[in-house]
């Protein structure tokens, strides 16, 4: 008889995103008349810049030509996005990162989610708390998580790290040793960030202890503050025990494009085996490559006009997290982020549960957010706004909030 993964059955309802967007679709069925604003997933609303779109168009017509056309991509991608990015993100600012330790992809979701699978299951994981939901999900379909405690809403063998507004939205070291650890920063969906002192301390713990860092850094083209590490291998050490993911979807707006990579060192080792080789033997198997044209889109990013471009659209989008921000203080609102990333994080009024916040907000200002306690049991009691959808309906979705 077939048998199915029963790790899978452990997990509590659905996807967070898809358990919002079912709610929303039910309301906006109910109430046509309705205009819905969403601020509740990142997805962004600029159009792809100028200059990355020419690429596009480029690439395009050279897959119409024999001699310009190309078929299976480098299963560990281009050697052209590959040395632009060493150059340009790693290189140029200090970091030994090399080229052929950068693993293209279609993004970080997946390749978050998939890192696990190259580490044994009877390694112990540790997560931010609230967390982005991919990390603890994917771990618990592996057969990592043990098994759920509902009321604590927790899994009995994650470690998870509380992040509070008494200590700034930043984890604390475990005392109980983690061999995984997950952290994000500039975070989702604190908007928090750790300056290269706090960073450093994570770095000498895992080094220490010989753990691994599992290190998601989508939203470094956000940070705006001097003293913010853009990438873990800032800090000494990390080419020893850290991993970190990049994502084109936030930085260039392309969530529909979907490209992305890893950086793996030669130098990161686990029971004396070289990540880097397990890595690369699973892209190898698993994987056939992000599309040509995607690759040459996201080199067109690293150009001089394309950078501008983007940067452009980076400082727009957070036009709009000052404006929820400052609009949700002016009503009396206690709010963090919005600095260093693009997530406001908003404490809910009148000690309202998360979920209870999100359906009046839905439901008398049709504004959709995201519950905090969707992000785990220390997210309870806030909402996640975003601050990627366009200026007019930002403005009108802080108002309306105001409004309340």
């Amino acid at each position: 008889m077939t048998k199915v993964n029963k790790n899978y059955l452990k997990l509590p309802g659905s996807y967070l995103f898809s358990q919002i967007g079912k709610k929303v679709r039910a309301y906006e069925a109910a109430h046509p008349e309705k205009k819905v604003i969403r601020l509740g997933i990142g997805d962004v609303t600029q159009p792809i810049a100028p200059k990355v779109l020419s690429a596009l168009h480029t690439a395009v017509d050279e897959m119409g030509h024999e001699e310009t056309f190309r078929g299976y991509a480098p299963d560990l991608g281009y050697a052209f996005l590959r040395d632009v990015i060493a150059r340009k993100d790693f290189q140029e600012r200090g970091m030994a990162v090399a080229a052929d330790e950068i693993f293209i992809s279609d993004g970080v979701k997946c390749d978050c989610g998939n890192i696990q699978e190259i580490f044994s299951t009877e390694n112990t994981i540790a997560v931010q708390d609230p967390v982005y939901p991919v990390y603890v999900d994917s771990n618990v379909m592996a057969g990592r998580g043990g098994q759920y405690d509902p009321s604590l809403q927790r899994f009995d063998q994650v470690i998870y790290l509380p992040c509070t507004r008494e200590n700034g939205f930043v984890p604390e070291l475990p005392a109980r040793v983690p061999d995984l650890i997950y952290l994000c920063f500039p975070n989702n969906p604190t908007g928090a960030v750790m300056t290269k002192d706090q960073l450093q301390e994570w770095v000498d713990y895992a080094n220490r202890n010989g753990s691994v860092l599992l290190y998601d850094a989508a939203y470094e083209a956000y940070i705006s503050q001097p003293d913010i590490p853009h990438s873990i291998y800032e800090c000494s050490g990390a080419g020893t025990c850290a991993i970190e993911f990049r994502s084109f979807s936030k930085t260039a707006g392309f969530t529909g494009l979907r490209l992305g990579y890893t950086v793996i060192p030669k130098t990161v080792k686990a029971e004396g085996v070289a990540l880097w080789d397990l890595w690369a033997r699973r892209h190898g198997t698993k994987y056939n490559g992000a599309p040509y044209i995607i690759q040459r889109a996201g080199e067109a990013v690293y150009s001089a006009e394309g950078r501008k471009q983007i940067q452009d659209q980076i400082a727009w989008y957070m036009g709009n997290a000052k404006i929820i921000a400052d609009g949700l203080r002016e009503a009396g609102y206690e709010v963090s982020g919005g600095v260093n990333a693009p997530y406001i994080w908003m404490r809910t009024p009148g000690h309202r549960t998360s979920w209870e916040f999100f359906d009046e907000l839905l439901e008398q200002a049709n504004v959709v957010g995201t519950p905090g306690a969707g992000f785990g049991p220390h997210g309870e009691y806030y909402l996640r706004l975003t601050a990627f959808g366009n200026r007019e309906n930002t403005i009108e979705a802080v108002n309306r909030i105001k409004a309340l």
